[in-house]
């Protein structure tokens, strides 16, 4: 009987530690860069609630939360401000974690409908997003050259060559 009881403790507590996938694999805050060109920008980041949770100076590192509540997103807006700069706005957008429905093939239910929704562990952004770089414009001036070497990997993939 004692047997019993204890094996069966046992997988119940491993169920459980098991049961959420996307919490345990990618966790529910991600480290975000930010940096401009010049650097010393000031730098405010808001949630979808228009709440200021990050307020610094470039280059800066922080650490957001993937989920916004049971079952939503998180979105955040990031602001680069500089006395004589163009100030810009990125906005940073959570999606499903494919992790997520590693769930399904677990038996986790309690992961994929409580554990991961509430954590925010289902919701995951890209490793390319979390270096967020923007070179700063100077006001007045309408056309800017820009260093090739200044752009990430992703942007020097989208330019297309003039003829």
């Amino acid at each position: 009987m004692k047997r019993a009881s204890a094996a069966y403790a046992f997988l119940t507590v491993a169920a459980l530690g098991l049961s959420s996938c996307a919490t345990i694999f990618s966790g529910s805050k991600h480290t975000f860069v930010l940096n401009t060109k010049p650097e010393d920008a000031k730098v405010t980041v808001t949630d979808k609630k228009g709440v200021e949770v990050f307020s610094g100076q470039t280059p800066a590192q922080v650490r957001l939360k993937s989920g916004a509540g049971y079952f939503s997103p998180a979105r955040y807006t990031i602001t680069f401000t500089k006395p004589g700069y163009v100030a810009q706005t990125i906005p940073v957008d959570f999606k499903i974690n494919g992790w997520y429905f590693g769930n399904i093939f677990i038996g986790g239910a309690i992961g994929m409908l409580v554990v991961d929704p509430l954590t925010g562990g289902m919701w995951t952004i890209g490793e390319s997003a979390k270096n967020i770089y923007r070179p700063l414009r100077p006001e007045g001036v309408a056309l800017e050259l820009i260093d090739v070497n200044d752009l990430t990997a992703e942007q020097r993939q989208s330019l297309v060559k003039l003829k």
